[in-house]
């Protein structure tokens, strides 16, 4: 039997594919041409990533954790949450943070939305993960 050996990718619909490209490149630097690592190569059609966890869990149709009207929320690793939600702050942008949501094992949290109101959760797992 063969195995599953990473996601390959994410595909969803939007109003306007383009400009929300663009949000997620600049806010984020995620999507095509971009890579996790300044050093690594950058290739014309996809995102490079640094290797490490990715939790693949459905949660109930009546969870709360994310808005009702989604059925998706994507999970983000980031290195320093702090950086990471500087363009946000910058631009005004709406930053959830609760305290609950942070554990010493886990990680520390914060959701944010894209310009479409897709929920994205940003995760800095601990240092030693």
């Amino acid at each position: 039997m063969g195995h599953v050996k990473g996601v390959g990718g994410f595909f969803f619909r939007a109003r306007d594919p383009d400009g929300l490209n663009a949000w997620y490149r600049e806010r984020l630097g995620v999507g095509a041409g971009c890579s996790a690592d300044a050093a690594g190569p950058v290739e014309e059609w996809s995102w490079s990533t640094a290797a490490g966890p990715l939790v693949f869990a459905p949660f109930k149709a009546d969870s709360d954790y994310f808005p009702a009207d989604r059925q998706y929320m994507l999970n983000l690793r980031v290195d320093d949450l702090d950086a990471v939600l500087a363009p946000f702050r910058e631009a005004g942008e709406e930053i959830i943070i609760k305290e609950e949501w942070d554990d010493p094992a886990v990680g520390r949290f914060a959701r944010v939305h894209d310009p479409e109101g897709n929920p994205i959760e940003l995760w800095e797992p601990p240092a030693s993960s």
